[in-house]
């Protein structure tokens, strides 16, 4: 589903990215771990298309398409979702309008026909319900007011509602309790672990993959790859942690 490889990328001209590569296929969940300043999120950025990081060297597909080709709203619309670390508001828009407007722009760029407002709000309730949200914080202006729980939680239903072939989750656990944490977990689960789709979970730390079972777990470290292993790698990593590794 997603190939990438020998990929380097720069911001503000500083390498983040040397020569990573790694390939993801439907019905598998990945989990990259590493230090801070690794390059976890410039990776996640690099594949949503976010401005100001460029790629230098290397390819990456999406289902055999070039990714990065593609504008930020294709490769949306070609399946893939990019969660933030830190979901920014949007004073002034509600989270029905905002969604009903991406899903429709989705579906219009699938050639398919868009969603009445009564449909759409039973997705929309049926997601909300996955993730424990009640349908009112959904009338709220995009994350205003939102404890970082709560714009956790609200991503995942933005996540479910938009249906995404590729979820690529960049510290999702960040500022979650433990009750957060399991809801938010269990909806991953609901959500994206199916045959036909593929997750790519960006953590620190274990506790995120003690709900969301990866089928494999990689170290990134300096830029690029450095281990890869099964599950077992994140409690080894949580044990010693990342110096050895990353040495």
């Amino acid at each position: 589903m997603l190939r990438i490889e020998n990929l380097h990328a720069t911001v503000a001209d500083k390498p983040i990215l040397k020569g990573l590569s790694l390939a993801i296929n439907a019905g598998e969940i990945h989990a990259i771990m590493g230090p801070n300043g690794a390059g976890k999120s410039t990776l996640s950025y690099v594949l949503g298309g976010r401005p100001g990081y460029e790629v230098i060297e290397g390819s990456a597909t999406f289902e055999g398409q070039d990714l990065l080709d593609m504008e930020p709203h294709e490769r949306a619309a070609a399946g893939l979702f990019l969660g933030f670390q830190y979901p920014v508001e949007i004073p002034g828009v509600s989270n029905v309008q905002f969604l009903r407007e991406a899903l429709n722009a989705q579906r219009k760029a699938r050639g398919q026909d868009p969603l009445s407002g009564g449909e759409f709000l039973k997705v929309a309730r049926e997601k909300a319900g996955l993730l424990k949200m009640d349908m009112d914080m959904l009338k709220r202006p995009v994350n205003v007011g939102f404890s970082g729980g709560e714009k956790k939680r609200n991503e995942m239903v933005q996540m479910g509602i938009l249906d995404p072939k590729l979820a690529i989750l960049d510290e999702t656990d960040s500022g979650l309790d433990i009750d957060a944490l399991r809801t938010v977990g269990d909806g991953i689960n609901a959500i994206m672990r199916r045959p036909d789709k593929a997750v790519l979970l960006i953590t620190h730390y274990q506790r995120l993959l003690d709900y969301v079972q990866p089928d494999f777990v990689h170290v990134l470290a300096g830029g690029r790859i450095v281990k890869s292993g099964g599950p077992e790698l994140a409690l080894e990593l949580e044990r010693e942690g990342y110096a050895e590794i990353a040495a």
